[in-house]
């Protein structure tokens, strides 16, 4: 078998980025084209979501929730996710009109299925996290290189491993008068702090996350709707509510709020079960189903501008406030983002001229260039590792047979 070799020209470079969010929606895919003579340095080239089949969604999601799911499950949904991410990479490579020979390599954060950070294990717990997707079945059917489990060794230093997107935050956002929070609301929320002329060593940056983002907004659609809806599309019942304030206050005390980073969270704290709580509140409290989306919708908003007010606001001035990912497409929560923040611009990734749905895809792909470049691919000051690192593994594709 001959040597395998990845093509890191020192000019345009194309790359697929891949990920499962925890939304559970399905596959993220991008062409992205990196050149680092350009600004910005990263072209989306195309870009896509694969759905998962229902009942494959509807088994990750209850597999998520499942403390008692087997070792059998587990591998199955791990080389079943390999499949799912493979399968999105050859069609974004179509959707591009790129042949797969072009790709240099692909980078898969696959998808989160378990994440105990340091800072939220219990005592005799160990830290650990698991994403599952397969790289070499990834590999064996793209026959790229495949640069995936990210997050590992920002774990072993002691880091959070998240977030890890702020790297690529620094590349695409960067601006060198303008302080800039960029704001991802997938499943979970969270923001990166760039300070104005920032670079990825800057003291001042910061990125954490934030708290609750769509996916408790989705599941209460899914819940109010006996199941039709699978989300609030453009915030249509949270606007026909009204907030109820004492709900929120209450939720507004979750002790994660308070927490400083760095700090990350997930379904675990902010998912099903916080959920049936919040609806066991609401009908002792007698509020209707309108008014329990625009409360919980408003769980979001306040609890990001509450972080920005906590964390951010003291490193330095916030002139705008990036908004990515599904939220920005819910013109309800962006309303009431903007009301709670009245002294910061609220805009989207589309109208700085970058992909927002596409960004965290994206992330990816830059984090196994930086990773097949030999540089570091963690922000300690970010993530709270002890030491800057490289972060991935390289999964090399069968070679021909000579």
């Amino acid at each position: 078998m001959s040597a395998i070799t990845i093509r890191l020209e020192r000019g345009k470079v194309l790359a697929i980025g891949l990920m499962s969010g925890t939304s559970h929606d399905g596959v993220s895919a991008v062409v992205v084209e990196i050149d680092e003579r350009s600004r910005p340095p990263a072209r989306v080239i195309a870009f896509h979501t694969f759905p998962y089949p229902a009942s494959f969604r509807k088994e990750l999601l209850a597999a998520s929730v499942d403390e008692k799911i087997g070792a059998a499950a587990i591998s199955t949904l791990n080389f079943a996710l390999g499949r799912a991410l493979a399968h999105a990479a050859i069609e974004i490579a179509k959707r591009a009109r790129v042949a797969m020979s072009d790709i240099a390599f692909i980078g898969s954060h696959g998808h989160t299925f378990f994440h105990l950070p340091p800072r939220r294990a219990a005592r005799g717990q160990i830290a650990s996290t698991m994403q599952l997707g397969e790289s070499a079945v990834v590999a064996a059917a793209t026959g790229v290189a495949v640069v995936s489990d990210f997050r590992t060794m920002d774990l072993a230093l002691g880091g959070e491993g998240a977030p890890l997107a702020p790297l690529a935050h620094v590349w695409l956002f960067a601006d060198p008068k303008r302080g800039r929070v960029v704001q991802n609301i997938g499943g979970i929320g969270n923001a990166t702090y760039i300070p104005p002329g920032a670079r990825v060593g800057d003291p001042n940056l910061i990125a954490f996350d934030t708290g609750p983002g769509n996916g408790m907004i989705d599941a209460l659609a899914s819940r109010i709707s006996g199941g039709r809806l699978r989300m609030d599309r453009d915030g249509r019942i949270a606007a026909r509510g009204h907030v109820n304030e004492l709900l929120l206050d209450k939720l507004m005390r979750n002790p994660y709020f308070a927490r400083r980073p760095p700090k990350s969270t997930g379904r675990e704290e902010f998912g099903p079960h916080l959920l049936d709580r919040i609806v066991a509140d609401a009908r002792r409290m007698k509020v209707v189903d309108y008014d329990l989306a625009a409360t919980v919708t408003a769980l979001t908003a306040r609890s990001i501008a509450d972080a920005c007010r906590r964390f951010i606001l003291a490193r330095g001035r916030v002139d705008q406030m990036i908004v990515t990912g599904g939220g920005a497409r819910n013109p309800t929560l962006m309303r009431m983002l903007a009301a709670e923040l009245p002294n910061i611009e609220v805009i989207t990734a589309a109208e700085v001229g970058v992909d927002g749905d596409a960004l965290e895809a994206v992330s990816f792909a830059i984090l196994g260039y930086q990773m097949l470049r030999g540089r570091q691919g963690n922000i300690p000051n970010v993530t709270g590792a002890s030491a800057p690192a490289i972060l991935g593994k390289l999964t090399v594709p069968p070679a021909p047979l000579a």
